[in-house]
């Protein structure tokens, strides 16, 4: 595997660092994987996952998001992701890496892996640019939550009107990050919730990149996007030929429990091929989980089967 960076500036001025990992062999490279990686972490989180698609054939590419990994360029960036519309301006970011993708590697086709947060964006990226692509994996995602999204962004704006959209706010980081370690006993971490493998989870901790306290105007932002990426005029742009793999793992706070309906709500709309993969008692980030070879295996599998 050949490994390199480089950067882009996106259109308000976010410079964005990006990894591209790619097979010895480029002249036999079949697909790029573009990976949006999910809240409070970075894109070099998976080069492991890069290593394994590059065998295959497959380029993997990926850009820490604005107020993320080495985007942000001082402590105090991380997790600020803009005063405007910092959701809606990360899905117009992936946008234009897709642009640079498709111009570097001559129109190889482009899939793209979401995963949590990243899942969010990709998402809201398909109703907008689901041409761009030749498939989707929702890792780690959510479907529509109403009951908890619209207090969520009431509260989150509340905060940010007060404290001013620059401002960490631990108070919103409890309310969802806190929450989702609860039904986990009996609790050896902050964030059990993330793996069974204790080793991933304590390397998650150890990162000073990862598990970092957002700003109020992220959680504002965040849950606007998604209340917006669940209306039906906004679903309705999906484009119905696009391939589209949700997978979670069974016991994932984030949204196990709310993956059946978006799976249900994407078949209802007339995707032509839409699967829903579930595995047995795992948390959050599949592609770090006891089992992660296996979760690996089948997302490079759902690739080929989609070339």
């Amino acid at each position: 595997m050949k490994s390199s960076t480089f950067s882009f500036k996106d259109n308000e001025g976010f410079e964005l660092f990006t990894y591209c990992w790619e097979p010895e062999d480029l002249k036999k490279a079949r697909a790029v994987v573009q990976v949006v990686h999910g809240l409070a972490e970075h894109a070099a989180r998976y080069e492991r996952f890069a290593n394994f698609a590059t065998e295959k054939g497959f380029i993997v590419v990926a850009d820490d998001h604005r107020g993320h990994g080495k985007t942000a360029k001082t402590k105090e960036d991380l997790g600020f992701i803009g005063a405007n519309n910092g959701f809606s301006g990360m899905v117009d970011d992936e946008y234009q890496l897709t642009g640079i993708i498709k111009s570097k590697y001559n129109n190889l086709p482009v899939f793209m892996l979401g995963h949590s947060m990243g899942s969010f964006i990709a998402q809201r990226y398909i109703e907008q640019y689901g041409r761009e692509l030749h498939g989707v994996i929702l890792s780690g995602t959510a479907g529509p939550n109403p009951g908890l999204l619209i207090p969520g962004k009431i509260v989150a704006k509340m905060v940010m009107l007060i404290n001013g959209p620059r401002k960490k706010s631990n108070f919103l980081n409890n309310l969802s990050f806190g929450a989702y370690n609860k039904n986990f006993k009996p609790k050896r971490t902050e964030f059990d919730w993330l793996s069974c493998d204790n080793q991933e989870v304590d390397k998650y901790i150890a990162d000073p990149l990862c598990g970092f306290v957002c700003s109020s105007s992220l959680y504002y932002f965040l849950t606007s996007g998604m209340l917006e990426m669940h209306k039906k005029r906004n679903l309705a742009m999906i484009p119905r030929s696009i391939p589209v793999l949700i997978a979670s793992g069974a016991k994932d706070p984030v949204g196990a429990k709310t993956v059946p309906e978006l799976y249900k709500i994407y078949l209802n709309l007339g995707l032509n091929d839409v699967e829903l993969k579930l595995y047995e008692d795992k948390r959050h980030e599949i592609l770090n989980e006891i089992n992660r070879e296996e979760v690996t295996r089948d997302f490079l599998f759902w690739i080929e089967k989609h070339l």
